[in-house]
């Protein structure tokens, strides 16, 4: 017979969501017991592999042990969610256990799904074909734009929703950049294809943007989806809102691949039509069950799946799941924070902050660091404040410049 678990708040997902939400419920409440259900043995600074695909990081600065990060007082379960019985206040692992809660946090993440692209998994990682999404191949996107001296270079953006909608042209950006440096960018033939009908959703941003778009004399593609790759042939074949198809040659192709819930959420009764867990979006309560909450990149809100935005919202998750047990008053609300640093070139960054609806949400003056212009120093908080917070800060549940204000 399966074993039966009991705990006072159970969170599924072990990635920055997951061990950011345990690390603020338990600095507020100690006495609760909180499970963290995470199968995988590593961490990963996701927001680090862009700069891995571009030689500024390597790979295993990113990655540490899943047993380092676990807050002292929570229990790692390590098992994976096979099905979520919210009706139960229950769920069901792949290690033949059930745990039950008395309140549920779901943050998994999403699913890279590298199956959506025909050619795409049998090609990754070889055959010019790369991708920043995956920590073992986002060292062969360096290699690559270092050995391309001539030829054609392609980035690519699947349909949205998307975690760091900027990622793929952040490719771009560096891999143009580095052939700029070496003198070799006007026999490199530069193009990106994405799904979107613009360069970037918020237009605040796209000026700056398109400067450099036409410095690295980028060819842009819009409502141009991947569908298949022939990694021998080295073409790649997209297909445009009209239903028509292309082909383009390609020496380098950088993906971005389509992405969706894990199986076991879209399966779920906390899923909306579209898969995503359904949350009302400012208070990230689920719209269904009560004593349920999501964050991350798997909830249905309309915010920027990011890092940024994770750290905002697991202070309000851990405030606003207490408050409903009793433990604390007053309600919090998420504003769709996110944050997106666009590395236009290296050493310099154009960051994108903005909440719902793109309303602008600038963390600095404009005498600091103005979203319009690229910066120097937005760039030395890419690459050196920001990975020293999420490890100290964010996943510790220190929740500097991010504490919650109560609404009510």
């Amino acid at each position: 017979m399966p074993t039966a678990n009991q705990y006072d708040v159970v969170i599924v997902g072990g990635g920055a969501a997951g061990i950011a939400t345990a690390s603020s419920i338990l600095r507020r409440a100690p006495n609760l017991s909180v499970a963290i259900v995470e199968p995988a043995d590593q961490h990963y600074y996701q927001p680090g592999w862009t700069m891995v695909g571009a030689g500024v990081f390597s790979a295993h600065t990113t990655a540490r042990s899943m047993a380092s990060l676990i807050p002292k007082l929570a229990t790692w379960v390590q098992a994976a969610v096979t099905t979520l019985d919210p009706s139960n206040n229950a769920l069901d692992l792949s290690n033949g256990s059930n745990i039950k809660y008395e309140y549920l946090v779901v943050c998994p993440g999403l699913k890279l799904n590298w199956s959506g692209v025909e050619g795409l998994e049998d090609n990754l990682g070889r055959n010019g074909v790369t991708s920043n999404y995956a920590y073992d191949v986002a060292p062969y996107t360096w290699d690559l734009v270092q050995n391309l001296k001539s030829g054609k270079a392609l980035f690519t953006q699947p349909p949205m929703p998307i975690k760091c909608a900027g990622a793929p042209q952040k490719a771009l950006y560096l891999s143009a950049d580095h052939w700029t440096r070496q003198g070799v960018i006007r026999n490199i033939d530069i193009s990106f294809y994405t799904s979107t009908p613009g360069l970037f959703g918020v237009a605040h941003y796209v000026p700056a943007l398109m400067k450099y778009i036409e410095k690295y004399d980028a060819a842009l593609h819009f409502q141009h989806t991947l569908t298949k790759i022939d990694g021998q042939l080295k073409v790649a074949t997209f297909k445009n809102n009209d239903g028509e198809f292309m082909e383009s040659e390609f020496d380098m192709i950088h993906v971005c691949p389509p992405q969706c819930a894990p199986e076991f959420i879209r399966q779920s009764p906390l899923a909306n039509a579209d898969g995503w867990v359904d949350v009302d979006q400012e208070t990230l309560q689920s719209t269904g069950f009560e004593n349920v909450w999501s964050l991350g990149d798997v909830i249905s809100a309309p915010n920027a799946k990011t890092a940024a935005a994770v750290r905002a919202q697991a202070p309000i998750v851990a405030n606003n799941l207490l408050a409903y047990a009793g433990h604390s008053s007053g309600i919090s609300h998420y504003d769709g924070y996110g944050s997106c640093p666009l590395t236009v070139e290296r050493g310099k960054i154009v960051l994108a902050e903005f909440g719902y609806g793109g309303k602008l949400l600038p963390s600095f003056p404009k005498w600091l660091i103005d979203g319009q212009y690229p910066s120097v120093l937005a760039w030395l908080l890419k690459a050196q404040a920001l990975p020293w917070i999420y490890w100290n800060a964010m996943l510790k549940g220190r929740e500097w410049l991010v504490k919650p204000k109560s609404q009510s």
